[in-house]
């Protein structure tokens, strides 16, 4: 594998957190987004080079308020010999009555789907696309929103099914997806949809931007304080 940043820091997260092993079925959750098929790319040459023994196979849930997936995102798959499969629905369809459509509420419906298709299909990992700034900004809106301290982990166990969620892109920064993206010819690929333009990670992106200054560096040091915590220098209640 040609090393680059992107896929040095993949295989950094891949050895820091055991990501994938001998035996491991795979189902990527392709969005049609740039970040998924970079993923994918990564996956299928690391396949090739059999570090590891895994099996790989995609997903794209498409739904009426998403764009379609593109002929040329679906060649790739076919040259990376990754079989690609396609489930579509309604996610408006799906909104409880008096509820609001919303990010939380479509990526739920997705994940579910996601989840399902993954046990039918005997998969034991499902590798998501998140990235580190997807990773900061969860952490951001969690404590501003939830008051905890908590955001995406890039190895999450199922409890109830046999089924793992893998980030595999944990630790790299959306910039330098941009980057390969546009150096592969993939920096038209979008999964984007109108509420996300509206939507509060949005929000969060934008003071994230504010924080680090989008400096790649920064984005790690506050990834990495969350490993590096001083609890005698945090506030402890001596009353409850």
């Amino acid at each position: 594998m040609k090393k680059n940043k992107v896929f040095s820091l993949i295989d950094k997260a891949v050895f820091d957190f055991s990501l994938l092993e001998d035996g491991d079925r795979i189902l990527i959750g392709a969005s049609g987004g740039k970040d998924s098929t970079i993923l994918a790319e990564y996956l299928s040459q690391r396949q090739k080079q059999k570090r590891e023994n895994f099996s790989l196979a995609a997903l794209h849930i498409g739904t009426d308020i998403s764009p379609p997936l593109s002929e040329e995102i679906k060649a790739l798959y076919k040259d990376w010999g990754i079989a690609l499969h396609i489930q579509e629905f309604s996610v408006l369809d799906r909104v409880r009555e008096g509820k609001k459509m919303n990010c939380w509420w479509c990526s739920t419906q997705r994940r579910t789907a996601l989840n399902n298709f993954a046990l039918e299909g005997s998969f034991n990992k499902i590798a998501l696309g998140h990235h580190l700034d997807d990773v900061l900004e969860t952490l951001l809106m969690n404590a501003v929103n939830k008051a905890e301290l908590s955001t995406m982990i890039p190895k999450l166990p199922y409890e109830k099914y046999p089924v793992t969620i893998i980030r595999p892109l944990y630790y790299v920064d959306e910039k330098s997806i941009i980057l390969r993206a546009k150096k592969e010819g993939f920096a038209s690929f979008t999964c984007s949809c109108d509420y996300q333009a509206f939507s509060e990670r949005k929000n969060m992106r934008e003071k994230l931007g504010v924080l680090t200054d989008g400096n790649f560096d920064a984005k790690m040091r506050l990834l990495s304080s969350l490993q590096n915590i001083k609890a005698d220098y945090l506030p402890q209640k001596t009353k409850v």
